[in-house]
């Protein structure tokens, strides 16, 4: 019997891999603290929740537009023109579960068996189980390591053949922190426009950036609109990670295809919790700026303490809520570090080589999952497992 699951590979479907192996140690009681799972600490803000309190009182229960509230919609629309400069209509924007919905949608709707999709490496590895379902073939094209993981137009345009039908794109990027320049994007864009390819943009971190590096989105490029799918999301922005609200911002023509696969998987987003995605994006984005200032602090502070580990060295990250340290000077691969400093030091972070072997070397350590104080206490232990480590 055929199971097309089957596609999706082992490796990818690890996404909560080393969270997985620290529930014994929870279960024990043993203090885990965990810097793994990339979740906002922050409760949503108030004026959001609500919103949606609001929208229940007033019988806001019953079934909406497929493709989201009208004046959500509209509301979007005006969003992604005035910060993400996007021209686009209310007909443009399908409103989803989170982008992880988002790109389960646009890969089932735009890839065929046999089609190739390049991915920038390290890579988001959610992003590979929905390129594998519908029967992609994922195609790892590395970033520039030695440049501070930079876009490297040409190793793309190398990996393009008559199969290639899209780039995944994550900006700001997860696991490296970079927030990709003009330059890049624009490189990355010359090699989509010339082969004629499909642009998916995660940029689910959009508003979290620090040291006046700025999000653009590839979108917003000379003739990029028309072959670009963005995928936007309320998850950490708003810390409203539990709410599953993202959307799609794409030229109308590719609204049909992805229609047909989203009113057979979910049909339409809660009706309710929309009035809370619109009280976000008309409200006072105040909360945002404080809760990015807070993500700043914690991830200063990691950079800080890891710099000062022996056999480590830690870059700023230029958004998202991840570090990437580099512990390559240890000789020890970075899988079995992350395992022994969770068996040792009881401290979860992700390995780098689960987001693709390029990420050898590396670790990614959350620091927007914990308060500060709990973060402190997790470089403590750090810093004693390094110590050790550099004396075997």
């Amino acid at each position: 019997m055929k199971w097309p699951a089957k596609r999706i590979t082992e490796s990818s479907t690890k996404s909560f891999g080393m969270y997985e192996k620290a529930i014994p140690m929870m279960e024990q009681g043993i203090d885990v603290i965990h810097l793994e799972v990339g979740m906002p600490s922050f409760d949503t803000p108030a004026h959001i929740k609500e919103a949606a309190k609001q929208a229940l009182d007033d019988g806001q229960v019953h079934y909406s537009d497929f493709r989201g509230l009208q004046k959500f919609r509209e509301a979007l629309a005006e969003k992604v023109f005035e910060r993400n400069y996007i021209e686009a209509g209310a007909d443009e924007i399908l409103v989803c579960s989170g982008v992880t919905h988002a790109a389960f949608a646009i890969c089932m709707a735009a890839i065929d068996t046999g089609d190739e999709v390049i991915v920038l490496e390290p890579y988001y590895p959610q992003h590979v189980n929905k390129i594998e379902l519908p029967g992609g073939k994922v195609v790892p094209v590395p970033l520039d390591k030695a440049n501070g993981f930079r876009i490297d137009a040409e190793a793309i345009e190398r990996a393009v053949t008559p199969n290639t039908r899209m780039i995944a794109l994550v900006n700001p990027a997860n696991p490296t922190g970079r927030v990709f320049t003009y330059e890049e994007l624009e490189s990355l864009a010359d090699v989509a426009r010339r082969r004629d390819l499909l642009v998916m943009a995660d940029e689910v971190y959009e508003q979290i950036t620090y040291d006046g590096n700025r999000h653009i989105s590839i979108a917003s490029l000379p003739g990029m609109k028309e072959r670009t799918l963005t995928m936007y999301a309320f998850t950490k922005a708003y810390a409203m990670d539990g709410w599953r609200m993202g959307y799609i911002v794409a030229d109308k023509k590719f609204m049909p295809a992805i229609l047909k696969i989203t009113m057979n998987d979910i049909a339409h987003l809660n009706t309710f919790i929309q009035e809370g995605g619109y009280a976000a994006i008309k409200g006072s984005q105040d909360c945002v700026r404080d809760m990015v200032a807070e993500d700043r602090r914690r991830g200063e502070l990691v950079v800080r303490r890891m710099n000062a580990m022996p056999g480590v060295s830690c870059r700023m990250p230029e958004g998202t809520i991840y570090a990437f340290p580099d512990v390559s000077a240890t000789g020890v691969p970075s899988e079995q570090i992350a395992d022994e400093l969770l068996e040792q030091a009881h401290v979860v972070v992700e390995e780098g080589t689960f987001y693709g072997d390029t990420g050898e070397g590396h670790l990614r350590v959350c620091f927007g999952a914990e308060p500060i104080e709990r973060i402190e206490e997790a470089m403590d232990r750090l810093e004693e497992y390094f110590t050790k480590l550099m004396n075997r």
